[in-house]
């Protein structure tokens, strides 16, 4: 297991190269966090219990106005993050090879942030702040609530792998988009957007038979 860990994790060295190339005629960019956002706890201040694993159907954004059902991701051949098709910019994606949300470890959501015919699902994904919530339905009905610890915008070719694939003892969470300069030349953004999460509280989408989840 820890073998086959090691090696998925090599094999995502190269992502933050070819992670969401999207394909844009203009030139303005999408908002950045401030470096005030990019500073993350070392430990988060507080987390619920882990849940088993389960495939997220929908992530809510209440802070930036998201709602999207999620599609699942791979790995291309050449090891980079799979991305959603530039025919469906308004819907996200989970990587399926990475935890669930809501299970132990950190489980990876990314989105386009825009396409020449507009912005994308994760066009303000710069405009989160530490403490704002993000919220994911389950298959198995339940619902995983993060609190946003950090953002943070690095070059691709600077890609910090291991700080968002790498394994941690609590539920986390990372959202990633493309965001800085736009290479016109190119056609894809020169940075990518990273928001870092960890779990808070879980319980049920809709009402159970049973008694409320931990937390």
């Amino acid at each position: 297991m820890v073998r086959g860990a090691a090696l998925a994790l090599a094999a995502l060295l190269v992502a933050g190269v070819a992670v969401l190339l999207v394909d844009r005629s203009r030139q303005a960019a999408p908002p950045a966090p401030p470096a005030s956002a990019a500073t993350p706890l070392t430990r988060p201040k507080a987390t619920a219990r882990a849940l088993k694993p389960a495939r997220p159907v929908l992530l809510e954004i209440p802070g930036i106005g998201v709602r999207t059902t999620l599609m699942t991701l791979a790995k291309n051949p050449d090891g980079t993050l799979e991305v959603p098709p530039l025919s469906r910019v308004h819907e996200a994606g989970w990587y399926r090879l990475g935890p669930s949300p809501g299970s132990t470890g950190p489980a990876v959501i990314a989105g386009h942030v825009d396409s020449r015919d507009g912005p994308g699902v994760f066009y303000r994904l710069g405009d989160l702040r530490p403490g704002d919530t993000v919220k994911i339905t389950r298959k198995d009905g339940t619902r995983a609530t993060f609190e946003v610890d950090s953002l943070e915008s690095v070059p691709k070719d600077r890609f910090p792998t291991r700080k968002v694939y790498g394994m941690t003892k609590y539920p986390g969470l990372r959202l990633i988009t493309c965001g800085g300069n736009f290479d016109s030349r190119r056609r894809h953004y020169l940075d990518n957007i990273i928001v870092y999460a960890h779990l808070v509280s879980t319980g049920w989408a809709k009402s159970p038979r049973k008694g409320a989840l931990d937390g």
